[in-house]
């Protein structure tokens, strides 16, 4: 497997590359200005900079399912211009639970390892891949989708590409488990009983 060092040299070219394929894909509202001034009204070269994927740069592989933002919230120079990222890293036998974006599609490109990958449309058509190392994978906007990376002894990474600033992310699980829903109302829905209801809440609640 190729170092992380090595393979982070690909960021340079997913950016300008991924940036070309958000102009068409953008889903934020247009601005009529360059860019979004900060609140104090005032910026340099340092705003445009986000510097929270350093991290990555000679670090070792993550021991559980990790996801690294530059998102709206992460980087406020992103607002107006419908973009944002995300670093994906994935150790063996970990997955990205089915989630939705609402805000936008995904555009998966994966750097190393393998992963499977699937979305569900709206007529319940299950569309599934395995990728290899250079393999790009679109999420359509607002579908449930999921990642897994079923090898057994090596990690991937992967990075995605949004046409909005604020994607959001809507986690099938937590939604349905963490949320307060009534256990009767997801026993029916689930033709299940109450009790497999509690055991799945409780193996999603926080860990003290």
């Amino acid at each position: 497997m190729a170092s992380r060092t090595s393979t982070l040299k690909f960021f340079s070219l997913l950016i300008s590359s991924f940036a070309i394929v958000q102009m068409a894909m953008a889903g934020d509202p247009d601005i009529i200005s360059d860019f979004l001034l900060p609140a104090n009204g005032t910026v340099d070269a340092n705003f445009f900079t986000y510097t929270g994927f350093r991290v990555l740069v000679g670090g070792g592989p993550p021991t559980a399912f990790k996801v690294l933002k530059a998102t709206l919230a992460e980087f406020p120079a992103l607002d107006g211009q419908s973009v944002s990222y995300a670093v994906l890293e994935f150790p063996s036998g970990t997955t990205n639970p089915p989630h939705t974006h609402p805000r936008s599609a995904e555009l998966l490109f994966l750097i190393d390892g393998t992963l499977e990958v699937g979305f569900i449309d709206t007529k319940n058509n299950l569309f599934t891949q395995t990728l290899q190392a250079g393999d790009l994978f679109v999420f359509p906007k607002g579908l449930v989708h999921f990642q897994y990376n079923a090898d057994a002894e090596n990690p991937a990474l992967a990075v995605s590409a949004f046409g909005s600033a604020n994607a959001g992310t809507v986690s099938l699980p937590n939604t349905l488990f963490t949320t307060g829903i009534d256990d009767n109302v997801l026993a029916i829905s689930f033709k299940t009983d109450v009790a497999t209801i509690q055991k799945l809440k409780a193996g999603l609640a926080p860990k003290p």
